[in-house]
């Protein structure tokens, strides 16, 4: 294999991972902005903490 087509190959191969890699964030950038309108009218639900040091020290 001349060196010619080894370094078009590489070219190719370059190409496509910097364009796999263009499309997997444009797609995450999309599913992130429709999540967004999605989810953005609706009250978070609730959570509670667990107790303080503080308070475990006491009961404890």
């Amino acid at each position: 294999m001349p060196l010619g087509e080894m370094g078009a190959l590489l070219l190719v191969l370059v190409a496509i991972c910097i364009f796999g890699n263009l499309w997997f964030h444009l797609i995450e950038a999309i599913l992130k902005w429709i999540k967004k309108q999605l989810t953005r009218h609706r009250e978070p639900p609730a959570w509670h903490t667990l107790p303080s040091d503080e308070e475990d020290r006491g009961n404890g």
